[in-house]
């Protein structure tokens, strides 16, 4: 792929009919990168994505493919409207995974990908024997030629989408557009899909542009990220750009607590109500009896914890009470304490902590503490 080409949009408006959904659009994507639209149901990322491969006709505004220079950090030279462009020509540029997916009648999975081939074939529609090596050589990349001779209806969803990932890919796309590739997709073919999609882009050189619910593989698969509001692309960042402070959970409209930015954790909401439980963990090993306690709806406290526990998270937004205190200190005689008081208006204690350094002694201090009042749980 000797062409390194990326897509532009400049002041872009889109919607149905007459009635435009998304306005001022200013996205671009460069080759061997990948662009992830985030954002709630309905707010205009399919639609996006059905205006950049046609399906949808632009209401303003410009779509185009850039030619950049083959040093990554290289300028843009070369540009094409797409609505310049002829079908075929596009097709040659951009191939896509679309939500919808091919009803083929009596066809092999060998066969639908071949029908990546149709720009590059005569009217007839007739592959020779080029294009089926690039038919297989596509089926191989993505693991889908296991299932060549199978009928595309005998397959899993997980394999079809590997097939329609192969079917774009025989197209030798510049830019790949896919829409919510991991719908409908266990875990294992989730990793797979997106593993496959950063190797070729990567490998190939390809742009793709993408959106995906699943925030936390957004956070890992994604080189930018573009936020899909429903009136407008409202911020665009990397990653870690992104994923700080509460402005996805602004987003998505949700409480800041019930989304952790640093994993990409979502937690379901919990009763805030005086704790009668309280959990000494850390380290991890208080999340199962944190989840436990949720669902069975008992009000609980938590701590003591650093504030950079991997536990924190979960415990700033399922405990009703958290004990803390800064990270890589001693816990100190004053978090103790407060620990204490919160401790002895609880019914009970768990304490999921087996061992105990010097950092954490106090956490040793508030077991024996609960131990001796005759509230810990010893059967945990």
């Amino acid at each position: 792929m000797d062409q390194r080409i990326g897509l532009k949009t400049e002041n872009l408006s889109i919607g149905y009919g007459k009635k435009v959904l998304l306005s001022g659009v200013e996205l671009e994507v460069r080759p061997g990168a990948v662009l992830t639209l985030i954002g709630p149901n309905g707010s205009g990322k399919s639609t996006l994505l059905k205006t950049f491969t046609r399906q949808l006709k632009s209401l303003g505004g410009k779509v185009l493919f850039l030619e950049f220079d083959k040093n990554p950090d290289g300028g843009e030279s070369a540009i094409q409207n797409m609505d310049e462009m002829s079908g075929g020509e596009i097709a040659k540029m951009l191939s896509m995974v679309m939500t919808e997916r091919p009803t083929p009648e009596l066809m092999t999975c060998r066969e639908v990908v071949g029908t990546g081939r149709y720009p590059y074939v005569g009217p007839m529609g007739i592959l020779g024997a080029e294009d089926w090596q690039k038919v297989d050589e596509a089926m191989k990349s993505v693991s889908a030629d296991e299932v060549a001779d199978k009928s595309f209806y005998e397959i899993s969803d997980g394999q079809r989408q590997r097939v329609m990932l192969a079917r774009a890919l025989c197209q030798e796309p510049k830019v790949l557009v896919l829409d919510e590739p991991t719908s409908y997709l266990d875990m294992r073919y989730k990793l797979d899909i997106l593993e496959n999609i950063r190797s070729l882009s990567k490998k190939l050189g390809i742009a793709v542009v993408m959106s995906l619910h699943e925030l936390d593989l957004a956070m890992k698969v994604s080189d930018r990220i573009a936020c899909v509001d429903g009136t407008c692309i409202s911020k665009i960042g990397t990653p870690e750009e992104i994923f700080s402070g509460d402005y996805v959970q602004k987003l998505y409209g949700i409480e800041q607590e019930t989304f952790h930015p640093l994993t990409g954790e979502i937690f379901l909401r919990s009763k805030k109500e005086f704790p009668k439980v309280f959990v000494i963990g850390g380290a991890g090993v208080g999340l199962p009896v944190y989840y436990c306690l949720q669902r069975e709806e008992i009000p609980f406290a938590a701590g003591i914890l650093f504030e950079n526990d991997v536990e924190m998270g979960a415990a700033r937004a399922l405990a009703s009470r958290v004990i803390s205190v800064p990270a890589f200190h001693p816990m100190d005689d004053k978090a103790l304490e407060e620990a204490k008081k919160v401790l002895d208006q609880c019914e009970q204690a768990i304490c999921p902590l087996q061992e105990f350094g010097p950092l954490n002694e106090a956490n040793r201090a508030l077991r024996d503490y609960a131990r001796a009042k005759g509230i810990l749980c010893e059967d945990n």
